[in-house]
């Protein structure tokens, strides 16, 4: 999933009793979800409606209206996670369907998902904020951050990597093939260029792991150590990272296949000790909760992390994604910039084999989208990403409604 196409969902039954069962019972855990995010000291919340930041207006009929929808357009039998925010404001957070199947856990705003591709959004936040504190600047070209670059890449610069236009490859190997850092810069260093750097948009999770390797370099420290100290926790996220926060393995949700096979957590496919591979790291692989990518969105709201520079830096839409559905995407730095119905929106999508997700945020008015799915596809049932446009689309619209 790499643009915001106009899709339409397709909607089945669930066969399945205990997911039914599970979809009939999650109502009662949406209130303690909602709870949990009341009160959300530590964060940089916006209040929009004269509450206190980071409360949900009890009498908000946007709430009510958000969970109608889902009702009627999440498929029967997907299990996921949605959050609505109008500003810093919490609108909702449901849980549902299973996290695991077999021991029949729910989905809860605090289930811990891989975002994948959307990892790519706190690389790009990373970067600027290195160049806020003197230590790179965007211009800067690759070969000041690795070695033996060859001439045809020499005219690679940090923002060629961030916008997807220095002419590398997609990737250099498989999610899960055991590269290291050193490895995977020689790979990318030995791989021919599709285009030449700066000529042409082209989605590669190479260029992210290779501005994961900047990092290290430029803050002189780990990737994820660098984003936990700088980003993670001054947004008081306490649960997104690779193996850095204190993961409670039952709140991990468990993949499924389009057949129904569970694939395991994030946590049981294969990784290094200190996180993803290589082929992976710094471009997905990220793990996360609907909490955390509320809490990451108050921050961004804010300045405390990041400045009004360092955001039109990643808001800006700096090269062409191509049309989807009548809509020009522009990527920014770890975002798709695009105007839909009038609104400005930054968004990214990510996904694997198992799982699936947007985050969405409406730079005009502050309203966030952020779904996610341990089980994205069931092959002749669900397709949750095949309604990926009209989910974000239809719950922003109930978010802004007024009586």
């Amino acid at each position: 999933m790499r643009t915001y196409g106009d899709i339409t969902a397709r909607r089945t039954l669930a066969s399945l009793l205990g997911l039914l069962l599970a979809l009939t019972a999650c109502g009662a855990d949406r209130g303690e979800d909602v709870r949990e995010l009341r009160d959300d000291g530590g964060t940089a919340a916006v209040g929009t409606r004269g509450h206190a930041p980071g409360r949900t207006d009890p009498a908000d009929p946007a709430a009510r209206a958000v969970e109608k929808y889902l009702d009627e357009v999440w498929p029967d039998g997907a299990p996921g996670t949605v959050v609505a925010a109008r500003g810093g404001d919490l609108v909702t957070c449901s849980g549902r369907g299973l996290a695991d199947i077999r021991d029949g856990r729910r989905t809860r705003c605090g289930t811990v998902y891989d975002i994948a591709s959307m990892t790519k959004q706190f690389t790009a936040a990373a970067i600027v904020k290195l160049q806020s504190e003197g230590r790179l600047r965007t211009t800067d070209r690759l070969g000041r951050y690795v070695d033996r670059v060859p001439a045809d890449k020499r005219g690679i610069t940090l923002h060629h990597l961030l916008t997807h236009t220095a002419g590398l490859p997609e990737a250099v190997g498989d999610d899960y093939d055991p590269l290291s850092r050193d490895e995977l810069v020689a790979a990318a260093l030995a791989t021919p260029l599709d285009t030449p750097p700066g000529e042409t948009y082209a989605y590669s999770n190479t260029g992210y792991s290779l501005l994961a390797a900047v990092v290290e370099k430029a803050s002189g420290t780990d990737y994820e150590a660098y984003l936990a100290d700088r980003l993670f926790r001054p947004a008081g996220m306490t649960d997104t990272g690779y193996v850095l926060p204190d993961w409670d393995t039952d709140r991990i949700a468990t993949e499924y296949d389009e057949k129904g096979r569970p694939q395991g957590t994030p946590l049981d496919h294969p990784w290094a000790a200190d996180g993803p591979y290589w082929n992976l790291r710094g471009n997905g692989g990220m793990l996360s909760t609907a909490r955390d990518m509320l809490r990451w969105h108050r921050a961004l709201l804010g300045d405390r992390i990041l400045g009004d520079h360092e955001k039109s830096l990643l808001f800006r839409p700096y090269v062409s994604e191509g049309e989807a559905g009548g809509i020009e995407s522009f990527y920014g730095y770890g975002w798709s910039i695009l105007d839909l119905d009038g609104s400005r929106l930054a968004t990214h999508d990510g996904g694997n084999d198992w799982s699936g997700g947007r985050v969405a945020r409406y730079l005009d008015d502050g309203v966030l989208v952020f779904w996610i799915s341990n089980h994205v596809a069931r092959a002749g049932r669900w397709d949750v990403a095949a309604g990926d446009r009209e989910l974000v689309t239809g719950i922003a619209e109930r978010v802004r409604a007024r009586p």
